[in-house]
């Protein structure tokens, strides 16, 4: 609901009065048909008129609903720069801490909220959850600090676990073969779970596989083969298995570079990440690659639903073994020593090298800025140079820091995804960058189609595009029922 500013605000200027009009009829036309860029835009020119607590306020909320959380931060703390009395800019500003992870940012923030209006509900049940969240990981921290690390993927022996006679799927051996890869894919198309050793297995398989291998993976294979790149997945398998009808299982000849955030959002995030990991187990290596997304990882996690969908179909423990796998996952890959694959995007400092990327410690979760920060969460843009980033990490980055990078690394071009496309892919740089997303219709609302990306030998790129098939009645972030994920899928206003 939009509340008007006070009648002397609007009285001081015929201009003012017009572009709250204007606001009002936006957030009625745009909002209404999810035109949530065009509703930017168009708040924007109302701000250079006249800048309003209200319009920043919409704007922030426009921007909410793209995921925008550093620019919902910047435009909420300018609404109440302009109106310190904002409660809903202020509810705002803690929805976009919590998206981002932030935990503390976010309870200060609804803490100021309910404070402003105390019979706010939604507000104070966000904030009781956050101090929850925040004493359980400073009980978690300080227990831990009095012991060693354990690595269960290292410690945890699967053959101890006994496969009861009363489980009637596919009893998967240790590595996969490609035979009960797809039994494994049948079982789950009919919404079974593996039983947990089997999992166990392949987690436990995957985190070996990687562990010691560098930061950044060079693939190279001969003319006459392809492979092909595609971009998020998030947890939506039925269209994971439409790629392969599209166009084919993995195989030598038939290479696969999945380019991260395989979990998440969608909730058969388990099936996808399993699928992909067996098959890499399954098949000589480089024939599926696999790159770490920003959301393989825990903060994302314990928000979006891969936590709660994995402690539901699994245990605790298989929670803890897919953050393991995560830690280990290459950060990139060069393509025939033509194209870099990355899942975020450029660097927030010049002169980066492929043997920098490649040396990285990067069993752990990412840090807030730095080489492996940008590997995950940066974005292009249009203008050159540098800008902060409309996420709120890392930063956006422009045609000149792609020029720079390729010329420094004696490459042709980057491959990367992390941003939902109309059309599934988005050329940029001049045809030096392409974004690539995978998901298509994601979240079952966004109406986008799903792409991936044929290169041959030379690395010519051939773009295409697939649209959504139907799955099983379960919404997305259905796991995200309890805690973080579920006060996070109501940020409602």
């Amino acid at each position: 609901m939009i509340r008007r500013p006070p009648r002397s605000t609007l009285s001081s200027s015929s201009a003012a009065s017009d572009v709250y009009k204007r606001q009002v009829s936006t957030q009625s036309t745009a909002f209404k048909s999810q035109e949530y860029q065009k509703a930017v835009d168009l708040y924007s020119e109302g701000l250079e008129v006249m800048p309003m607590a209200p319009l920043f306020n919409n704007r922030a909320m426009a921007h909410l609903r793209m995921e925008n959380w550093g620019s919902v931060i910047a435009d909420a703390s300018s609404a109440l720069q302009l109106d310190p009395t904002n409660a809903k800019a202020s509810y705002r500003k803690g929805v976009a801490f919590l998206g981002l992870g932030k935990l503390k940012e976010a309870a200060a923030a609804f803490k100021i909220a309910t404070e402003l209006e105390p019979k706010d509900r939604v507000a104070k049940e966000k904030l009781k959850e956050c101090r929850k969240e925040l004493k359980r990981q400073a009980f978690a921290d300080a227990i831990s600090g009095d012991h060693d690390v354990v690595v269960l993927c290292e410690t945890l022996d699967p053959e101890e676990i006994t496969v009861d006679d009363s489980y009637e799927g596919p009893r998967i051996p240790n590595p996969p073969t490609i035979e009960s890869v797809l039994e494994m894919m049948e079982w789950f198309k009919q919404e079974k779970n593996i039983h947990r050793r089997y999992a166990f297995e392949i987690l436990i398989g995957m985190r070996e596989r990687w562990k010691k291998a560098p930061s950044l993976v060079r693939v190279n294979f001969p003319e006459g083969q392809k492979v092909t790149v595609c971009g998020d997945t998030h947890g939506q398998f039925y269209d994971l298995l439409n790629v392969f009808e599209l166009n084919g299982l993995p195989s030598l000849e038939n290479r696969y570079l999945f380019n991260g955030d395989y979990v998440d959002r969608g909730s058969f995030s388990c099936e996808v990440a399993l699928t992909l990991f067996a098959w890499q187990l399954a098949l000589p290596e480089g024939c599926v690659c696999l790159s770490r997304g920003n959301h393989e990882t825990t903060n994302m996690n314990k928000i979006y639903g891969f936590e709660g969908e994995t402690t539901a179909k699994y245990t605790e423990k298989s929670y803890t073994m897919f953050t393991e796998v995560f830690n280990v996952l290459p950060l990139a890959h060069v393509i025939n020593s033509k194209v870099f694959c990355v899942h975020g995007g450029l660097f927030s400092q010049d002169g980066v090298k492929l043997e920098d990327i490649e040396s990285i410690s990067r069993d752990r979760q990412p840090p807030d800025e730095g080489i492996m920060c940008d590997c995950l969460w940066s974005d292009p843009q249009e203008a050159p140079g540098r800008a902060p980033s409309k996420r709120g990490v890392s930063m956006a980055f422009g045609p000149d820091v792609t020029d720079n990078f390729l010329k420094t690394n004696n490459l042709e071009m980057v491959i990367r995804s992390h941003e939902v496309k109309d059309e599934g892919y988005e050329i940029h740089h001049d045809g030096k960058l392409v974004t690539v997303f995978s998901a298509p219709n994601y979240c079952d609302q966004m109406g986008n189609k799903g792409a991936y990306i044929h290169l041959d030998h030379e690395c010519t790129p051939v773009y295409n595009t697939f649209e959504a098939v139907p799955h099983p009645a379960v919404r997305p972030m259905a796991y995200a029922g309890n805690g973080l994920g579920s006060m996070f899928r109501g940020f409602g206003v």
